[in-house]
C-alpha cells in the first residue's frame, strides 16, 4: 500500500483516497485563480501544525502569511511557531531557481524535512526560455532545457529515495486545433514544458476556474481512476460546492 500525507482537507482527501502519494511527484496544474496556490498552502498549513518541515519554492509570490493564518486558524503565537516550519525561498529568475534547489539539497541533506512544494516550477523557465527563442539561440533553448530535465530528475531521486512527496504547480497555456471536417477551432490546453513534466509526474490533478466555478480533475493517477470534484474556497481552506 502507498503511503500518503495528508492533503490538509477533508474534502481533498477523500478524493485522493488518502492524500498525496509520498515517493512521487504530483503536478497540479491550470490557469490562473484556479486554485493552485491554495493548495499549496492549504498543504503546508497542515504539514506545519504537525511540526514537519517543509521547503517551499515560491516563484511566483503566492504565499502568503495571512492565508496561512487563515487556514491555521490558531493562536497568535502558535501560528508564529508553526510558521518556522516553512523554509520559504523566493527566486526571481530561473538562474535563481537553481540556486534555489542547491538550497534545498542542503536542507535535505541537513533537516527531516517531510514535504517540498514548488509553486510554480515553470513561470521562470518558461520567460528564460522566450528570451532564448526570441533570439532564435538553440544552443541556449537546449540549454535551458536541460536545466529544467535535471531540476525534475533531482525532486524525482529525492521523492524516491528519501520517500519526501513532490507537489509542483505549472501553468498552462491554450492552442487551437482545426477541425478538418467542419473547419471549427477546436481549443486544447497544454501545460508549459509539455512531455517533460507529464514524463516526471505520476500523478496529475488539473484545476478548473470558468467563470468563478472551480473544479479539480485527477488527470493521471496510479491507483486511482480519472475523476472530477466542484470546489469553493473558503477562509479555512475548500469545501465541495453546494455544502453550505
Amino acid at each position: 500500500m502507498q503511503q500518503k500525507i495528508s492533503a490538509g482537507s477533508y474534502e481533498l482527501n477523500k478524493f485522493l483516497h488518502g492524500g498525496y502519494e509520498t515517493d512521487i511527484i504530483t503536478t497540479l496544474y491550470g490557469p490562473g485563480a484556479s486554485g493552485k496556490s491554495n493548495f499549496c498552502i492549504i498543504l503546508a498549513t497542515s504539514q506545519a501544525k504537525k511540526q514537519n518541515k517543509t521547503i517551499f519554492i515560491d516563484t511566483e509570490g503566492g504565499f502568503s502569511t495571512e492565508r496561512f493564518k487563515q487556514i491555521h486558524r490558531g493562536e497568535k503565537e502558535q501560528i508564529e511557531k508553526d510558521l518556522q516550519n516553512i523554509f520559504l525561498l523566493k527566486p526571481t529568475s530561473f538562474q535563481e531557481q537553481e540556486k534555489s534547489f542547491q538550497q534545498m539539497l542542503e536542507h535535505v541533506k541537513k533537516e527531516s524535512i517531510s514535504l517540498i512544494i514548488i509553486d510554480s516550477i515553470a513561470m521562470l523557465y518558461r520567460l528564460e526560455l522566450g528570451a532564448a527563442i526570441e533570439s532564435d539561440n538553440q544552443e541556449e533553448i537546449a540549454k535551458i532545457n536541460r536545466k529544467l530535465a535535471n531540476q525534475l530528475r533531482t525532486l524525482n531521486e529525492i521523492a524516491r529515495k528519501q520517500n519526501i512527496p513532490v507537489i509542483i504547480t505549472n501553468q498552462v497555456y491554450a492552442s487551437f486545433t482545426r477541425n478538418t471536417e467542419d473547419k471549427q477551432k477546436e481549443r486544447q490546453v497544454s501545460m508549459v514544458g509539455g512531455d517533460l513534466l507529464k514524463y516526471w509526474s505520476k500523478c496529475l490533478i488539473e484545476l478548473k476556474n470558468y467563470n468563478g466555478k472551480r473544479s479539480i480533475i485527477l488527470q493521471k493517477h496510479r491507483s486511482l481512476p480519472v475523476k472530477e470534484l466542484a470546489f469553493e474556497i473558503i477562509n479555512p481552506g475548500i469545501r465541495k460546492r453546494g455544502l453550505f
